[in-house]
């Protein structure tokens, strides 16, 4: 089970971004702040800091299967290789 604490509206599959700070919730239209805990709604996001092949090599930037670089906060919704 995701603690709903450490996980912020920015991580929820539900979240678009309007602008750095600021977003809209897919689901209900309302108007959210990024960084803000996540609700009872929240379904994490497919994200490379989420997926088995992502490796961190610094605070904001990583590889992907040892062979790609990759920001961690980056969408990987078309990614064949996320697991």
């Amino acid at each position: 089970m995701i603690k709903l604490k450490k996980m912020k509206h920015f991580d929820c599959k539900y979240y678009l971004n309007t602008d750095v700070f600021k977003g809209i919730c897919k689901r209900d239209k309302n108007k959210i702040n990024a960084d803000d805990s996540a609700c009872n709604n929240f379904e994490k996001a497919q994200k490379c800091k989420y997926c088995s092949n992502f490796t961190l090599t610094d605070s904001e930037l990583g590889t992907c299967m040892t062979k790609y670089d990759a920001y961690p906060e980056m969408n990987a919704i078309t990614c064949n290789d996320f697991k």
